[in-house]
């Protein structure tokens, strides 16, 4: 989580709202990644579809199914599905949303009948200072 958290404060510093994840396969970081979608002019460019995309990059295969993510914000609907697509093994996040995860809130994704695949799911590690970043961001904007 520590990668994760370092991610999403380079995040902030970049103006982007912070959140940062890394891809872990056998205790080794493979990918480390941190929210983009003003940089890269990309909606979509979410830290955890981005570490996504490297830790398959680098191994040469869509299927993750022997990697955790760690994300310092409860996943978004699309991040969820992107997470199930690559049969993540398990899940950790930090700070909840209430208001756009998926997860614990909203549409519960890994809970619906429609859903192929659900990773263990470890909620609040590292909730503390991922919703300080969080907290901090979005007030210098208010």
């Amino acid at each position: 989580m520590r990668a994760a958290l370092q991610a999403a404060a380079d995040a902030a510093a970049a103006q982007e709202v912070p959140v940062g994840a890394a891809i872990v396969r056998a205790g080794e970081i493979l990918a480390v990644a941190a929210n983009a979608p003003r940089t890269l002019r990309d909606p979509t460019a979410h830290a955890e579809i981005l570490a996504i995309r490297e830790a398959s990059r680098l191994l040469g295969r869509d299927r993750l199914e022997d990697c955790d993510l760690w994300v310092t914000l409860e996943p978004c609907a699309m991040c969820a599905g992107a997470i199930a697509h690559a049969r993540i093994a398990r899940l950790y996040w930090g700070a909840s949303d209430p208001k756009g995860g998926a997860v614990e809130h909203g549409p519960r994704f890994f809970s619906q009948p429609t859903c192929h695949h659900r990773p263990e799911l470890y909620a609040g590690i590292g909730e503390a200072e991922a919703g300080g970043l969080l907290k901090t961001f979005f007030q210098a904007r208010r």
